[in-house]
């Protein structure tokens, strides 16, 4: 009690702050050290500083209300890496998937407790609800330290999320009719007096509309005046005024971040938002994750250590049971099922919310919601351990596959001339030519798998994600002459060069275009020297054919290359109309059609003047005598 007052005080922050920032320091690292993670290190530094440790921390209610806003910044961030486009491709996993999920779960829950324990209906319904939230915070942390938001597991446990968090609206607004009575603001004037459906619509269209209108020009404003830190508060406050607007209608803030993500995935100011954010996530995130090991109220714990016990036992078996059915229709790869059920099995960080204010409307007893938050908060302290289990009993290749803790990171400041990114089957060319030609070159990697393999044949690979501009700095971007992008990920090879445009101008650019669209968006970004992956070799592949078709080789050689520089050119006339696929498809018949017409008129003339050669010359007349 006398640190919180003290915390309370003036300077007190500044305790809190030591505390917080020492607590993380020592725990962190260790917990990675023993192969825990860094979510049970976040935790166990909670409960350490805590009401149930050594009691330096102050208000855990207070933090995890603060702390939250890193789980708003991460869904910012994630609604960055998803286009429009993108995101209504994942319409399905969202709506579909994300409503089997939760109203599954939450029947099976509700009738467990109805059946096997005499729960009331009401208080079932309720409790299942937010039992059958996720927490969104450890789900997408563990797959982004996993390496596997880009996997099917990965996408499924997103569009999960988002549905969970959509969902929190008709939850809470369900919790004062099972109470009776009609929700206060049903009579309220002004804006909390509007029907909450209207209200949310009009909040979401004004951010989509906004997005779309103000967003831009206001970057582009704040980034014309050539301050790093009015950038960084301006983004700052782009996140802060949208979840503030979307609390204010009484939705998620994570939910509305995520739409203002979304809406500025294509800008120009993607990366540097990115950039300017994410240390920000991390320790807001961190703090959250603090907060929830203080929260846990081990008085409950030791009171009722069955009925607890009986409670997480449950209910994550229940939502493990649905989601394992899931994973079939889904279509999951059996390596990576585990991590999906893990992940979706247990409570979120949404239930504490709903328990509470469930207890305050006297749905259920504060007793009873006191057992729920500890059993929420119990089954995300396990998560991180139950996943370390399923690596080791379950899938252990997946496990080994994807530890990037072994790997070689990049630490200290390299001075080669060359960047590769990516080192693959095309990379991996680049490189040992390079190589033969005593260049150095640093090499980064973001696929564990690929990293182990080609070090097994002595490659000095370093394991990194070149999007991040920190790594680009510490590979030595900043004094580098080249950078090779060979990433197989279109949108990943898009966003290093947009990178390399904004942050490392003197670097000139060699890409790697996996297709034509992939092509035109290197255009787009002023990349010249530019390979089309499978095209020399299906040239090479052709010109063979025309041999075997009695060809001379030197004219099979000198048509290949011609054919060659005839698309190199087609490609340019029609970049400038990419998007117009109707223009597009008139512009490749055209082409191709000339191109046969040529060549067709090549042919005759080479076979009038053949058969005129074979003609027997015409016999001289003879002169008169």
């Amino acid at each position: 009690m006398a640190a919180v007052e003290h915390a309370a005080s003036s300077g007190g922050w500044l305790l809190s702050s030591l505390v917080y920032l020492g607590a993380a320091v020592v725990a962190v690292p260790l917990a990675r050290r023993l192969g825990l993670g860094s979510i049970l290190g976040y935790l166990g530094a909670g409960i350490a500083v805590g009401p149930w440790g050594l009691d330096v921390a102050g208000d855990a209610q207070a933090i995890l209300h603060f702390s939250e806003f890193g789980v708003v910044l991460m869904l910012f961030l994630v609604g960055l890496e998803l286009e429009p486009r993108r995101l209504w491709a994942l319409r399905r996993p969202i709506f579909g998937w994300g409503s089997v999920q939760l109203v599954g779960s939450a029947a099976l829950i509700a009738a467990a407790a109805m059946l096997l324990a005499g729960v009331p209906g009401r208080m079932a319904l309720i409790a299942a609800l937010g039992l059958a939230l996720s927490s969104t915070a450890i789900g997408l942390t563990e797959l982004a330290e996993r390496n596997l938001k880009d996997t099917a597991a990965g996408q499924g446990v997103l569009g999960v999320a988002l549905l969970q968090d959509i969902a929190a609206i008709p939850i809470l607004a369900l919790i004062p009719l099972l109470a009776g009575t009609p929700h206060q603001e049903v009579h309220a004037e002004g804006w909390a007096g509007w029907p909450a459906a209207l209200r949310a619509a009009l909040v979401i269209a004004g951010v989509v509309l906004g997005g779309r209108l103000l967003l831009r020009p206001l970057l582009r404003w704040t980034a014309r005046s050539r301050t790093p830190e009015v950038f960084t508060a301006a983004s700052l406050l782009l996140v802060v005024a949208t979840a503030a607007l979307m609390q204010a209608a009484g939705l998620s803030m994570a939910l509305g971040a995520f739409l203002a993500g979304v809406l500025l995935a294509d800008s120009e100011y993607r990366r540097q938002l990115e950039t300017d954010l994410e240390p920000f996530k991390g320790l807001l995130l961190g703090l959250f994750f603090m907060a929830v090991g203080m929260g846990v109220d081990f008085a409950v714990v030791m009171a009722r250590p069955l009925a607890l016990a009986a409670v997480v036992l449950a209910f994550v078996a229940l939502k493990a049971l649905l989601l394992t059915a899931m994973t079939l229709p889904m279509r999951l790869p059996p390596a990576e099922r585990p991590v999906f059920v893990l992940l979706l099995a247990q409570g979120g960080e949404f239930g504490f919310v709903v328990f509470q204010a469930a207890a305050q409307r006297g749905v259920m007893d504060a007793g009873t919601a006191s057992l729920l938050v500890a059993a929420v908060a119990l089954s995300m302290a396990l998560t991180p351990l139950l996943l370390k289990a399923s690596d080791r009993w379950l899938c252990p290749r997946l496990a080994r596959g994807r530890d990037t803790a072994a790997l070689p990171q990049l630490e200290e400041p390299q001075q080669a001339p060359v960047i590769i990114a990516g080192f693959g089957r095309y990379g991996q060319v680049v490189g040992r030519l390079l190589a033969a030609q005593g260049l150095s070159a640093t090499v980064l990697e973001h696929d564990a798998d690929q990293v182990e393999t080609v070090r097994r044949f002595g490659w000095r690979v370093f394991f990194g994600d070149a999007t991040r501009l920190d790594l680009l700095r510490t590979a030595g971007a900043a004094q580098a002459r080249v950078i090779v992008v060979a990433i197989d990920d279109v949108a990943q090879s898009l966003a290093v060069v947009d990178l390399v445009r904004q942050n490392f101008p003197q670097l000139q650019v060699v890409a790697r275009a996996r297709n034509v669209t992939h092509y035109y968006g290197l255009r787009a970004r002023g990349v010249t020297l530019i390979e089309r992956e499978t095209f020399d070799a299906a040239l090479a592949s052709a010109r063979s054919v025309l041999e075997l078709m009695g060809y001379d080789p030197a004219h099979a050689g000198e048509q290949a290359r011609r054919f060659r520089e005839h698309s190199i050119e087609l490609l340019e006339q029609m970049a400038p109309h990419f998007g117009d696929e109707q223009r597009l498809i008139a512009m490749a018949r055209q082409g191709r059609e000339q191109l046969e017409a040529l060549w067709a008129r090549e042919r005759a003339e080479r076979a009038e003047a053949a058969a005129a050669a074979l003609k027997p010359a015409r016999p001289t007349p003879a002169s008169p005598p």
